[in-house]
């Protein structure tokens, strides 16, 4: 490099760090919140003492359960919330039915429709005297510092908060995250993972989904098949008293206080109330026609909630973060979560049955699976996750495919992975109107008019209600290529974020479509405890991000959660990963430098890899079937026929990048 531009570079640097390092007198800090304090409406728009709530048949069933519950026998009821605009129905519904108090905590908060439809719900909700406390994680929080300042002079009801901001800033632009890394290495890593919806301590959900389109089915080139669960009953008062001690941890900054909001207010003011017009308005009217619809509200969230026993909610404090208890590199994880879920898991007799969006396992992981697997009669491990086709994390996936034959020989994982068009997933296109609806046009007109498997008109409304098939993948691809819609997902969070095993950069497809990408964290012990929450069973939900679940001993229950996620494996829905056919040349040679390859802690040069993808093919011998082979089953290979390591990408230049983190990456793996 020239030493012109090498000066400049550093001339650059050296000034962001300077930026970085400026702070705020108290005095500017003082009057940057006295700002935002005189503009804080308290004006209530409802005199009456339930603050004009929505009559809710939830809350009402909520209120019923713990009528009926006693300290010696706690009444619950549980709903898994796979459907995606009904996760999304739901948490409007439940906000205009609020009450007192609704809290609300997570790791994403985008400013796209879905994400604004909760923003404009939460503000009315203070407004009508709900008190509102928002806790977001910094390294995914809003878009805009005008947001921010916004939120924090809106109303004396509404609270928002930043948990563990770097660089005295509620957000970080992509210069600053390289500044972050450099300064604040163990700071920038250490994230609140945790998901929680609690509204009048009655009524939680927590789960996978944050708040973005993608996590609704309103994603117009990717959407994540994700999942929450509903719970009503005691344990709501335990997901309370966790957000109480991550909202009153000195970690959790008011955002008037931090340093970009702070200036914006002393320089701008307090900005208008934050409202983006919504990209796609039909689509919020007719997910809201259905809110205050008592019939829809009954049949899809009360008639199917399940009672069930021994709830309990287990989750990570924010004491996790305390220097001296940072253990990336210990045997043992450092949060309390993890070791619940090792717990449950190392007790298993017959089954394990997990679904993780990337599978790159802690050490402490990896030593429970590898005991289990040598126990004299160890039980089955089914894992669902994603292929690289459908994730939305490049890196992650890269090292999880370094680590293929540990999982299938030393741990006897029977490994699944989704595919990024399933041909039987819980995603109806006419319910959502995902990118479809947007500026119609006359070829994409004609095209929807000239086969056998129209659905619907384009210019149609879609409506919540709607049950229409989803389109073939191979229609879907024709309909969007004339739309120029992308063939690749944006990052989870649309913005930066490096350290997130969810943020990535995702692989070019060999056909353009509407892509799904897993993103559920489930688990099922012996068909008897089910687990729902946010812990993607990897280093990072170990020792650096505070995670949170719900765990449900009750058959019943983990009966159904078992059925949701072996949907997602079915062979329709995803590659089976087995062991590839051995060279004809000296196999035995060529399997010792594999696994000597993959034992190097930094290089791993070695081309050809133990396992590959195979895809189920019916024909006379092979009918269709919903229950995946076992690649260890003998007649493995009569139905499934290898498919590569990477079906249905578009490699390119990536193969290298897949090589190069397959060989270098595996020191990433505690961060990814």
């Amino acid at each position: 490099m020239p030493e012109h531009l090498l000066g400049r570079c550093l001339t650059g640097l050296l000034a962001l760090l300077l930026a970085s390092c400026a702070s705020l007198s108290p005095q500017q800090r003082s009057h940057a919140e006295h700002i935002a304090q005189a503009a804080r409406s308290t004006q209530v728009d409802c005199t009456r003492s339930d603050a004009c709530a929505l009559a809710s048949p939830v809350l009402q069933m909520a209120q019923a359960t713990l009528a009926a519950s006693t300290p010696k026998a706690p009444q619950h009821r549980a709903l898994l919330l796979d459907d995606a605009p009904n996760a999304l129905l739901l948490r409007v519904h439940l906000i205009r039915s609020a009450q007192h108090s609704i809290d609300l905590q997570t790791y994403i908060f985008d400013e796209d429709d879905a994400a604004q439809l909760i923003l404009d719900e939460l503000q009315a909700a203070a407004f009508r005297g709900v008190k509102v406390r928002v806790l977001v994680d910094q390294l995914a929080a809003l878009r805009k510092v005008e947001t921010f300042a916004a939120l924090a002079s809106l109303h004396a009801n509404l609270e928002l908060r930043v948990y563990n901001p770097v660089l005295d800033r509620a957000r970080l632009s992509l210069p600053m995250y390289a500044v972050a890394a450099a300064c604040c290495w163990h700071q920038l890593n250490q994230r609140m993972h945790n998901k929680l919806l609690v509204v009048d301590d009655q009524v939680g959900i927590t789960g996978g989904r944050n708040y973005q389109n993608d996590y609704y089915d309103w994603g117009e080139d990717y959407n994540f098949r994700d999942r929450d669960i509903m719970v009503v009953g005691p344990v709501v008062h335990d997901m309370t008293a966790n957000f109480d001690a991550f909202w009153q941890s000195p970690r959790s900054v008011a955002v008037a206080h931090l340093g970009d909001v702070a200036r914006y207010l002393q320089q701008h003011g307090p900005p208008p109330a934050p409202h983006h017009p919504f990209r796609n308005p039909k689509r919020v009217r007719a997910l809201l026609a259905s809110v205050d619809d008592d019939a829809v509200v009954q049949a899809r969230f009360v008639a199917p909630a399940m009672p069930v026993l021994h709830v309990s909610f287990v989750a990570d404090l924010p004491v996790k973060h305390r220097k001296d208890l940072l253990q990336a590199d210990a045997d043992t994880p450092a949060g309390f979560a993890s070791q619940n879920l090792m717990q449950l898991i190392a007790g298993a007799q017959h089954d394990v049955l997990l679904q993780t969006p990337y599978l790159v396992l802690s050490k402490p992981a990896q030593h429970l699976f590898r005991n289990l697997h040598q126990q004299p009669s160890p039980p089955r491990v089914q894992i669902s996750t994603n292929s690289l086709a459908a994730t939305d994390a490049f890196l992650a996936y890269a090292v999880s495919y370094k680590y293929k034959r540990r999982y299938l020989r030393d741990f006897g994982f029977q490994i699944h992975e989704f595919k990024p068009f399933p041909a039987d997933a819980p995603f109806e296109l006419g319910a959502t109107g995902a990118g479809l609806w947007l500026d119609a046009d006359a070829d994409l007109d004609a095209d929807m008019d000239a086969g056998p498997d129209t659905t619907t008109d384009v210019d149609a409304e879609p409506h919540i209600d709607a049950a229409i098939p989803a389109i073939k993948p191979n229609r879907l691809t024709r309909r969007l290529a004339k739309r120029g819609l992308r063939s690749e997902p944006s990052s989870e969070a649309g913005r930066p974020s490096p350290f997130a095993s969810s943020g990535g950069l995702p692989v070019r497809l060999k056909t353009a479509g509407l892509r799904m990408g897993l993103h559920a964290k489930s688990m099922v012990i012996d068909d008897r405890i089910g687990v729902v929450g946010t812990h993607n069973f990897d280093p990072r939900g170990d020792t650096w991000n505070t995670e949170n679940a719900v765990v449900i001993d009750d058959p019943h229950f983990a009966q159904a959660l078992a059925a949701s996620i072996q949907r997602d494996m079915q062979p329709a829905n995803a590659w089976t990963i087995g062991r590839r056919d051995s060279s004809p040349i000296l196999p035995g040679v060529e399997h010792t430098l594999a696994r000597i390859s993959e034992r190097m802690p930094i290089f791993d040069l070695w081309p050809i890899k133990y396992a590959t993808s195979y895809d189920y093919t019916p024909g006379p011998d092979c009918p269709q079937t919903t229950q995946p082979v076992s690649p260890f089953a003998p007649d493995f290979r009569r139905c499934n026929r290898p498919v590569g390591d990477f079906p249905d990408v578009d490699l390119g230049l990536k193969w290298l990048g897949v090589r190069v983190f397959t060989a270098f990456g595996s020191g990433l793996s505690p961060i990814l």
